[in-house]
């Protein structure tokens, strides 16, 4: 199995009067694993389902290795598609709804029991190849879904929030699983989701989406690391957000005056949206950024006073709500860390590095 390009040319998709896709444009290489992620009405999953041929486009361009396929009907652009609901047939066993698009393709036979053993074996269901499908558990009907996508080889996989109905412990596994068959085959797969650590873990690229747009297009480090927005911050993990006014510029680092504590000043990293020209900016810190210390410690440069408002034991992280003249501030560190030992009412000073605290247009 080979995986294909593809290429989206400024697609357009309208409902009345909502916008549903805006001239989206995206390029994913062979064998890339691309995750269209954004809220509910983003266009994530319209944009999917342009491709995959089940929405009717207004305007754009869809290619597969440079074949136009905008104008073909979906089964004839031999894409393998996993619904959200998986759309098994439950009155056929495991067997028979991994052979439906073989049959369909009008297979021989011993051809079909081959492709079957082998895709049944990738995805750990070799021995439930008799099962039916209501015997199954989430996990089970969700590979045999995709075991239905991949039999026939196509050269993208399409999937649409595939993992969405199951818990956290089975979605982790079956989120390695997709990944490991992913690489193993080499099929290209676009992907959509709303969760952020699914989309962090499993892509090589992310295009968040919001309004029909793409916001941003870059790796998941890139993105977390160093989003475009202000809105990509918030919605890509966490983020603090603190009002400020643009003072000044010195190389690569800006000095901000905060809203809230006349006569503070703090140093912050512009991001490329934020014009030194502007007044008026949104400081955004990770809460893993975030340092704490003792009040009586000699405070660095950037730092405020506070007092621990709630501790919340996640597990590996602690999660910290800090009381500020700044408002509520979030810290996220290692169980075994300094500011682990916090407790709620002690007071504490929160301090960061420059770099970690990046400055945006207002929202």
């Amino acid at each position: 199995m080979t995986g294909a390009a593809v290429q989206i040319s400024h697609l357009s998709k309208r409902y009345s009067d909502f916008v549903a896709v805006d001239d989206v444009s995206l390029d994913v290489a062979p064998g890339e694993f691309v995750t269209l992620l954004g809220l509910s009405g983003s266009g994530k999953t319209t944009t999917l389902m342009a491709v995959a041929g089940f929405v009717e486009l207004d305007a754009g361009r869809i290619a597969i290795d440079g074949r136009d396929i905008a104008n073909l009907p979906p089964e004839k652009r031999d894409l393998g598609v996993v619904f959200q609901n998986y759309a098994l047939f439950p009155h056929l066993n495991v067997f028979e709804n991994v052979a439906f698009p073989l049959r369909m393709r009008k297979w021989a036979r011993p051809a079909i029991a081959k492709a079957i053993g082998r895709v049944l074996e990738i995805v750990s269901l070799g021995h439930l190849a008799t099962r039916r499908i209501a015997e199954l558990s989430g996990g089970q009907q969700q590979r045999v879904a995709l075991a239905r996508a991949l039999v026939f080889e196509p050269p993208v996989l399409l999937m649409d929030e595939p993992l969405g109905a199951l818990d956290r412990s089975l979605r982790d596994q079956l989120q390695t699983e997709i990944k490991r068959i992913q690489r193993d085959l080499g099929v290209t797969v676009l992907y959509v989701t709303h969760d952020q650590e699914e989309a962090l873990a499993l892509s090589d690229r992310i295009a968040v989406m919001a309004e029909g747009k793409i916001c941003q297009l870059a790796t998941p480090d890139e993105i977390y690391e160093n989003p475009a927005s202000a809105f990509v911050a918030g919605f890509v993990g966490e983020s603090n957000f603190i009002d400020v006014t643009m003072q000044g510029q010195n190389g690569p680092l800006a000095t901000v005056a905060p809203a809230g504590i006349p006569g503070a000043l703090f140093t912050a990293t512009p991001s490329p949206a934020a014009q030194p020209a502007q007044a008026q900016a949104v400081m955004a810190i990770r809460p893993e950024a975030l340092r704490l210390a003792a009040l009586q410690d000699t405070p660095p440069c950037n730092a405020i006073p506070g007092r621990v408002a709630l501790r919340e034991f996640m597990g590996a992280t602690v999660r910290l709500t800090i009381d500020t003249e700044l408002g509520p501030m979030i810290v996220r560190d290692g169980r075994v860390s300094e500011a682990a030992r916090f407790k709620a009412g002690d007071t504490v000073r929160l301090s960061w590095n420059e770099r970690d605290a990046l400055l945006f247009p207002p929202r």
